[in-house]
C-alpha cells in the first residue's frame, strides 16, 4: 500500500520537470537535445542504407559472399555497445577537432551496429524472391539489372523495410547509451541526471526516448505501407483471403449441364 502513493510521487514530479520552462530553453533544453538526437539518427540511418542496401542487393541477387555476409552482420550483432563506444572514443577523439571528437567516433558506431539488420533484411529478401518470377523476367528478354529494380526490389520490400524500421530503433537505442562518451542527445538526461540524483530528469529522459522511437516507428510504418505493393502485403493477402473461394455462377454450362442431368 506504501508503493502506490510513492509512485504518484515520482510522477508528479516527473510532469514538474517535463513541464518547467527552464528545461525547454537554451543549449541543454528539450528541443535542442531532441534535434541533436535527430540529427545523430538521420546522418546514422542514411549512411547504413547507404552501405547496407546496395551490398545486400549484390549479394542477394549474385549469390556471392551470402554466408560471409551472414557471419559478418551476427558478429556485429553481438558487439557490446558500451565498450565499442568506449574503444572506438579513446581511438579517434585525439583525431578529430573540437565536437568531431565525440560525434564522428560515436556516429561511427552507430553505423556498425544499424548495418546488420538492414544488409541481413535486404538480402533475405531478394534471396526469397519465387526463382519462377524471376525467370519469367529473363524470359520477357529483361537484362539482370533490370530483374534486379523491377522483380527482385518490389518484391523484397516488405524485408527491406523491416529491416530499416528494426535498424531505426537501434540508432535510437543506441544514441541514448551514447552519452556516456559526452554525446549530447536525449540520453544526456539520463547521464546527467544519473550522476546529479535527479530522478525525475532521468524518467523524463526516458519518456522521451520512448516517445521518439514510437514516433519514428509510426513515421516508418506509413512509409512501408506508402512504397509496398499492396499485393504483398499483409492487408493485401487478408484481402485476398476476405474475398474467399471464387463463386460459381449457377447459370455456366457445367453447372447447367448437371443441372439438367439431375433432372432427368
Amino acid at each position: 500500500m506504501a508503493v502506490q502513493p510513492a509512485k504518484a510521487r515520482r510522477e508528479d514530479r516527473m510532469i514538474d520537470w517535463l513541464g518547467d520552462p527552464a528545461n525547454w530553453q537554451g543549449s541543454g533544453g528539450v528541443p535542442i537535445r531532441l534535434l541533436e538526437h535527430l540529427a545523430y539518427f538521420g546522418v546514422t540511418l542514411l549512411i547504413a542504407i547507404a552501405i547496407a542496401i546496395p551490398l545486400g542487393l549484390y549479394v542477394g541477387h549474385t549469390g556471392k559472399g551470402g554466408v560471409a555476409i551472414a557471419g559478418v552482420a551476427n558478429s556485429l550483432r553481438a558487439l557490446p555497445t558500451l565498450g565499442l563506444l568506449i574503444l572506438a572514443y579513446l581511438l579517434l577523439a585525439s583525431v578529430f577537432p573540437g565536437n568531431l571528437a565525440f560525434s564522428v567516433p560515436s556516429i561511427l558506431v552507430l553505423v556498425v551496429l544499424a548495418v546488420p539488420p538492414i544488409l541481413t533484411n535486404t538480402y533475405a529478401g531478394v534471396r526469397a524472391v519465387d526463382a519462377e518470377v524471376k525467370q519469367a523476367g529473363y524470359g520477357m528478354g529483361m537484362s539482370g539489372a533490370q530483374v534486379l529494380w523491377q522483380v527482385e526490389v518490389p518484391n523484397a520490400m516488405p524485408l527491406i523495410m523491416a529491416g530499416v524500421r528494426s535498424s531505426a530503433l537501434q540508432i535510437i537505442a543506441t544514441a541514448t547509451v551514447a552519452a556516456y562518451v559526452s554525446l549530447g542527445g536525449l540520453g544526456r538526461y539520463l547521464i546527467d541526471g544519473i550522476a546529479q540524483r535527479d530522478y525525475p530528469q532521468v524518467l523524463s529522459g526516458a519518456v522521451l526516448v520512448a516517445v521518439l522511437a514510437i514516433l519514428v516507428e509510426v513515421v516508418l510504418s506509413v512509409l512501408q505501407f506508402m512504397i509496398v505493393s499492396p499485393g504483398l502485403s499483409a492487408r493485401g493477402r487478408r484481402n485476398r483471403k476476405s474475398e474467399g473461394p471464387v463463386a460459381v455462377r449457377s447459370d455456366t454450362p457445367s453447372t447447367a449441364a448437371s443441372t439438367s442431368g439431375n433432372h432427368e
